[in-house]
């Protein structure tokens, strides 16, 4: 029986969908009255990326089309001059254009989160559309997206970009056993469960970072059309369709946009950073800028929930390599990656392939002296400065990653939206301390009582964690 004409829905290439989203973007977002507002060339500055993904993707198509080796020139009729070879260089040149055009926009993004830090007048933004406008538009972009994710045409986006934790791949490879059991035997079963079970978590992380983005806007920007804008803005921007399906990407950056609206409560943000670290390691680079902003107010706290939850996800990594038996050789060779030891050369795709890779390790010591110095500088004292450092420590990453660095934009996309829209946050900054619960000085004062003194009077203090 023929499908229905109704049901027969094609999506759009990436180059449409980079046109469609940025008009839309103007559109619902744009401040015609104030055309030369800062707000409105970053909402323009977040599609600055989309080139260099347009042409990493072309080059990856000339790479499968090229002629073998030694065919020479095409010729479609007789008269015709020959065409040149696809392969004469310009899938490898594309390729390195492209990275190195996602690596200047990181360096853009980089330095405007930077600035940031000094920008004080930061008025709501007002869009274009009414509340209820957009929750409905917001509603209609989220399920084309899981069309998307859940349709199988030849989509050029679907290679798995970077390698996926032993953790994420473990608990989908479980899920999808799971699955499958429920279906007929064979490798299509199989095939078909694990599709499923990646996509519909990757759509849940999607959700999760776009609800996270709402609620950031209505509770501490204390406005419900900023926070709905923001998740829209996610939604929109190209990278969320070309990597819709990536886990690995959107997962760190569900828990890190998560981490961001619970600051308030430094032990359950640092349980979430914990679970981002133990999970995918590189948000551990955020620890130094978090520290910072807990320091005095909540650093104990903080401390405590990263603790547990990343030595449980480090545990369960180690534990879940162990039972498939890559225990030790597959610690020992994750180990020793170039992608992420720039004294190496690099062996995946990137521009240190196609660049002097000696340069690699000055950039490597660049970045490292400034995760390091951002325990002290530059100062972070609000949310709105801990976004924004926050979103730099991350960017950071991508110019020495030698694993297609530049392409995991949606490791900091959140942050990223949150730096375009947030007003002034000076305001918001973390908690005073707060003295432990009665339960916890009780269990302290008696464990304290029974260590002997050797006669010495000792008083017990309200125990108050900072």
């Amino acid at each position: 029986m023929p499908q229905s004409i109704f049901f027969d829905f094609n999506l759009p290439n990436s180059a449409t969908w980079f046109y469609f989203a940025l008009f839309l973007a103007i559109a619902l977002f744009f401040q015609f009255t104030r055309f030369f507002s800062l707000r409105n060339w970053d909402l323009l500055g977040l599609f600055l990326f989309v080139p260099g993904f347009l042409l990493i993707q072309e080059s990856h198509q000339l790479s499968t089309t090229q002629p073998a080796v030694g065919q020479g020139s095409v010729a479609t009729n007789t008269g015709d001059a020959p065409k040149p070879e696809v392969g004469d260089g310009r899938a490898e040149r594309e390729r390195l254009i492209g990275y190195g055009w996602l690596l200047g926009a990181s360096l853009f993004w980089f330095v405007r989160c930077l600035i940031d830090l000094a920008t004080i007048r930061r008025p709501l933004i007002t869009p274009n559309l009414t509340t209820p406008a957009l929750f409905l538009f917001g509603a209609a972009l989220f399920v084309c997206l899981s069309a998307v994710a859940f349709s199988r045409p030849s989509n050029p986006w679907d290679d798995t970009v970077g390698k996926r934790p032993a953790v994420l791949a473990s608990v989908q490879a479980g899920a999808a056993h799971m699955v499958a059991q429920t279906q007929p035997a064979g490798p299509a079963a199989w095939s078909d469960a694990m599709f499923w079970v990646e996509r519909t978590f990757a759509m849940v992380c999607h959700a999760a970072v776009v609800t996270a983005l709402v609620l950031i806007g209505a509770k501490q920007f204390n406005d419900t059309p900023t926070g709905v804008a923001a998740g829209i803005i996610y939604l929109l921007i190209p990278y969320t369709a070309f990597h819709v399906g990536q886990v690995h990407h959107v997962w760190p950056a569900a828990l890190v946009v998560w981490s961001v609206y619970t600051f308030r409560r430094p032990l359950l943000a640092g349980s979430l950073m914990g679970v981002a670290i133990g999970t995918t390691f590189f948000p551990v680079l955020l620890l130094p800028v978090w520290l910072q902003f807990y320091r005095g107010r909540g650093t104990g706290r903080f401390l405590l929930g990263l603790s547990v939850t990343s030595v449980v996800g480090l545990a369960a990594t180690l534990l879940l390599v162990k039972t498939t038996g890559q225990f030790p050789d597959g610690v020992w060779r994750t180990l020793n990656l170039s992608d992420w030891q720039p004294w190496k050369v690099p062996t995946a795709e990137s521009i240190w392939t196609g660049a002097n890779w000696a340069y690699r390790l000055p950039v490597f010591i660049v970045y490292a002296g400034f995760v390091i110095t951002s325990f002290l500088w530059p100062p972070v004292r609000n949310l709105g400065q801990l976004v924004a450092v926050s979103a730099a420590v991350q960017i950071g990453v991508q110019f020495w990653f030698a694993d297609r660095g530049g392409l995991y934009v949606l490791w900091y996309a959140p942050l990223l939206v949150l730096v375009v829209l947030r007003p002034n946050l000076a305001d918001l900054q973390p908690p005073l301390p707060r003295p432990w619960p009665r339960f916890v000085v009780r269990v302290g004062r008696w464990l304290l009582n029974r260590i002997p003194t050797g006669g010495i009077t000792r008083r017990v203090p309200v125990m108050a964690i900072r």
